[in-house]
């Protein structure tokens, strides 16, 4: 049944579906100790050999920065969309215990992307939070989608948006060529139409004389998504111009994004996308959908929006044709928007500043 849900949620039910709680606890019990003043535990996320992206890549900054350990800790953080393993019994654990609970709250299961599984991936998301001392969202929107889908919550909280290491992403000392114009859609790509609504953005700057080509990086989530990409590049006569990254890492990350001009972003109501973050940060121009958190990082001297309403029924990916004509407005002022995009990532969205919040709320969690 996995297989026909979005991938996000896959990756959430995989953390709760087939898991001895009772065994987890019992040796949990046997290692896990509150200790004395702030420490960090992130219940195993970062060393359990699963690979760190999406929303575990923040936890790397904290990390860094803040002491850690995995056995002796004081406070317990969890991210919504990359939870521990047995992550009830763990809450349930480290209350009994007197450990602190921080939970960031990325997005939530609605109808437009969850369908039916929509509740099965909210309820234990609705309890974590509730057990939680602390909450941060991610975004505004994110806030408001919990309060909607997960109800009210009486936890304290605090609107965090993501951070990028502005000193890794930064731009090329030596920029691309001018020609021809090199778009990037990257990030995990969930649906198909966002990905062949991109495809049609190069097509029609093509068709125009815009002297284009894109490059697709990050994986498919839908069946038979490298064949079906290839047939819809055959199809639209663009072979030549499409480059595909299947993987790339947060290593290879930054030099991806600087080998291009603008990021295409078109997913639908992404709730704080990361990839964004770094891309504004390595001076890209960004064109998206005006949905979900897009608006509270983009400001319209980093991009393009493409106007959408709020709909958790339905997806409304940007069409090709809006794209292109969101892309054809910002070149003009491309040079302009890739300084402000990259003024915007080191103001607002500094790890630095993003860490030190951390350790405010963690020490006031525990005094």
């Amino acid at each position: 049944m996995l297989d026909f849900i979005p991938w996000q949620a896959r990756e959430a039910f995989r953390a709760w579906l087939g898991r001895d709680e009772a065994r987890s606890l019992k040796e949990s019990r046997l290692s896990i100790q509150k200790s004395p003043g702030l420490r960090i535990g992130f219940g195993g996320v970062l060393n359990d050999g699963r690979p760190v992206h999406g929303g575990a890549v923040k936890l790397l900054a904290l990390r860094d920065a803040l002491p850690c350990d995995e056995r002796q800790f004081s406070v317990l953080y969890a991210v919504s969309s990359s939870l521990p393993q047995c992550a009830e019994a763990l809450f349930k654990l480290c209350r009994a215990r007197g450990i602190k609970i921080l939970w960031n709250q990325n997005g939530v299961g609605y109808p437009a992307w969850a369908g039916r599984e929509s509740e099965r991936f909210n309820k234990p998301m609705r309890r974590l939070r509730e057990m939680a001392d602390f909450v941060i969202y991610q975004s505004r929107f994110c806030k408001e989608s919990a309060h909607r889908f997960l109800g009210p919550c009486d936890v304290p909280s605090e609107i965090l948006f993501n951070p990028v290491d502005v000193e890794k992403f930064q731009p090329a000392s030596s920029l691309p060529s001018d020609r021809p114009l090199r778009l990037l859609a990257a990030g995990t790509h969930g649906t198909k139409d966002r990905v062949s609504h991109v495809l049609d953005t190069l097509a029609i700057l093509r068709r125009e004389g815009i002297d284009a080509a894109l490059t697709v990086a990050g994986s498919f989530q839908w069946p038979n998504g490298e064949l079906d990409f290839q047939n819809q590049i055959a199809r639209r006569g663009v072979q030549n111009h499409v480059h595909r990254v299947a993987r790339f890492s947060q290593a290879d990350a930054a030099s991806l994004y600087t080998s291009h001009h603008v990021l295409i972003h078109p997913k639908y109501m992404d709730p704080c996308p990361t990839v964004v973050l770094e891309a504004m940060a390595c001076g890209l121009p960004i064109i998206g959908s005006a949905s979900g958190g897009m608006p509270e990082l983009v400001s319209e001297e980093c991009g393009v929006l493409v106007p959408s309403k709020l709909d958790y029924d339905k997806l409304h990916t940007p069409t090709g044709e809006e794209l292109a004509d969101a892309l054809k407005k910002a070149l003009p002022g491309l040079p302009k928007m890739s300084a402000a995009a990259r003024a915007n990532a080191v103001s607002r969205f500094s790890i630095g500043p993003w860490v030190d919040a951390h350790r405010r709320i963690m020490e006031h969690l525990l005094k």
